[in-house]
């Protein structure tokens, strides 16, 4: 995988900050126990500005990099640890939107433009994984997680299709907005779970025993949910329970991620949430933008990388992401 173009340089300290421009500190506990999980001294980095939506942030340790998604410019960018800098990884991306990779290291995307999850392969080409389920078009995949059988699990609401801003305007063919599991090896999709109003982010616990699933239907509708569901994961693949564990406000959730402590991390439209495994919410870190999605990097795992809005963001935390990158 390779980029090419700079855009932008290394980020300047001056955009380092423990609190927000109004006062508010970055860290704000909810509960005693999110001391534990942030560094006091630790500052919001702002990496890079001049996303129109920044989406899907994938961690390459081998690279020191980060991948993510800039969806109304259609393009993903490449973020260097080392250097600071930000370049171009890919121009025309299909409105990609969540990005993770597999166990082999390459890169898996969502292009909810195009309406289908594709597969990077080292020399740089691009393989369509899926984009139909029952002989009719995928709506727009939005966000993706690899488990460790290599069976792919993306969510396939409708915003892809319902706005050209994020993508192209267009019929919807699936009756649902789905959960889909995805066996690269057979060739086979599964609807997992179909009672969603708009399926955004999932992830897996540390174990893999529970599968994560927000659903943001508030966004468009306001009488719909904006809350995070946990599954059962049964040996086949096949999902059980799906109980709200947390309501999430302001705006809606988006993206979720998991430490090693099973601790979950949830993009919301004032920062991250952080919520212990039984749903009680820790603290938060403010961003000052809506956090779209967020991911650990580093060569510890414990920095969190945020793409809000316009932006990308980097903050330490004391806490390790339970997916090695």
């Amino acid at each position: 995988m390779g980029s090419s173009g700079t855009v932008a340089g290394p980020a300047s300290w001056a955009d380092s900050v423990s609190a927000l421009d109004d006062g508010t500190p970055v860290f704000e506990a909810a509960d005693p126990r999110f001391l534990e999980c942030i560094d006091p001294v630790a500052r919001l980095e702002r990496l890079y500005v001049g996303c129109r939506w920044a989406e899907g942030p994938v961690y390459f340790a081998d690279q020191r990099s980060l991948i993510f998604s800039d969806i109304p410019n259609r393009r993903m960018l490449r973020y260097d640890e080392e250097s600071g800098g930000v370049s171009l990884f890919r121009a025309d991306s299909g409105h990609a939107n969540g990005n993770t990779r597999d166990g082999q290291g390459r890169l898996i995307t969502c292009e909810q433009g195009a309406r289908r999850v594709t597969r990077t392969e080292p020399d740089g080409s691009v393989t369509v994984l899926v984009d139909a389920f029952e002989g009719r078009r995928l709506n727009s995949p939005n966000d993706v997680v690899v488990r460790s059988d290599g069976s792919i699990w993306f969510t396939d609401p409708d915003y892809g299709i319902s706005t050209d801003f994020v993508g192209r305007r267009a019929e919807r063919e699936q009756p649902a907005s789905n959960v889909f599991r995805l066996d690269p090896g057979a060739g086979e999709i599964r609807a997992v779970a179909s009672d969603f109003w708009k399926p955004n982010g999932l992830a897996f616990s540390p174990d893999e025993s529970q599968l994560y699933v927000v659903d943001s239907g508030f966004l468009p509708d306001p009488r719909g949910p904006r809350h995070l569901r946990v599954f059962g994961v049964g040996a086949r693949g096949d999902l059980s329970g799906g109980a709200v564990l947390a309501e999430v406000a302001p705006g809606i959730p988006d993206g979720v991620r998991l430490d090693t402590e099973g601790r979950l991390w949830v993009g919301a439209g004032d920062g991250v949430h952080c919520y212990d495994p039984d749903g009680t919410l820790l603290g938060k870190i403010r961003v000052g933008e809506a956090v779209a999605n967020l991911a650990f990097g580093g060569p510890e795992r414990n920095r969190l990388y945020l793409t809000a809005t316009t932006s990308l963001y980097g903050v330490f935390v004391e806490a390790r992401g339970a997916q090695r990158p």
